[in-house]
């Protein structure tokens, strides 16, 4: 049998999947033992007890200064932030997505100019927005929406195209009018593929807030790790870090469970990551 239709079974399939994260954590423990092996202090690699325990303070003992737990304050912080932001490319993108790909009128008016601002990095843009909305809540949500707007319009208005002729003809012969076929044979085609493009765009979306938190915030997740790096405080990014990676996982996981729960026609054929 060729390597190509070989399927795991379902115990091998989880040993698989454990293995690059075990190897990581190997390469961690050796590294961070030859080092301290060299100097006993050494801040760049700290053991892992030492950065479990650091994350079990950081994540129950309130702070100082305010009183509060940092570690969920940031998380909040930082949830809303970009649950704002990614709002406001979700339904910029599936409006701007079907009105370029289903109006001849909107995709000569549209499709080069969304095409000219998808090239357009960013964080170049960054400086700007802080002059123009200041340095508070507004300038980091527009960051994360300025930024993966234009891949969601671009993502869905090439699924739009993607439509059979065939329908489109069949439901104008049916009598349909055209805010009927948008909203009866278009939207529910594009329904999933929004769900896959904001997962596509959530990578995006967390650079955008951590580099904005990172510049100009008094709390955050981004803002913390770039407020103790001056300290080489690796006890208090490692934790932050993974912290992040978990919340990203877990949204990801939430939107693909979802988007197979509310839309299982769409997952029908093959696998889907």
């Amino acid at each position: 049998m060729r390597w190509i239709n070989r399927r795991p079974v379902r115990s091998v399939a989880v040993l698989l999947a454990a293995l690059p994260f075990a190897l990581t954590l190997l390469a961690y423990v050796v590294g961070s033992e030859v080092r301290r092996a060299e100097n006993p202090n050494d801040k760049l690699l700290p053991a892992p007890a030492e950065v479990i325990e650091r994350a079990a303070e950081l994540a129950t003992e309130p702070d100082r200064r305010s009183g509060d737990v940092l570690l969920w304050r940031d998380t909040a912080a930082s949830l809303q932030r970009l649950a704002v932001g990614v709002a406001i490319a979700a339904s910029l993108g599936l409006g701007f997505g079907l009105a370029i790909g289903l109006f001849p009128a909107g995709r000569s008016t549209l499709a080069s100019y969304v095409a000219f601002l998808s090239l357009i990095p960013p964080l170049a843009l960054l400086p700007i927005l802080f002059i123009v909305f200041g340095l508070g809540e507004v300038s980091k949500v527009v960051l994360i929406a300025v930024g993966i707007t234009p891949f969601i319009i671009r993502d869905l208005s090439q699924r739009v195209l993607e439509i059979p002729t065939e329908q489109l003809v069949k439901a104008q012969t049916l009598g349909g009018s055209s805010w009927q076929i948008l909203l009866r044979v278009a939207l529910p085609q594009v329904a999933p593929r929004l769900v896959q493009a904001v997962r596509l765009s959530l990578g995006p979306a967390w650079l955008f807030l951590i580099a904005a938190e990172a510049i100009a915030a008094q709390d955050g997740l981004g803002y913390r790790i770039f407020l103790v790096r001056r300290y080489l405080a690796m006890d208090v990014i490692l934790p932050y870090v993974c912290w992040i990676t978990f919340l990203a996982f877990a949204i990801d996981w939430s939107l693909r469970r979802f988007s197979r729960r509310a839309f299982g026609w769409a997952h029908t054929e093959g696998e889907s990551l």
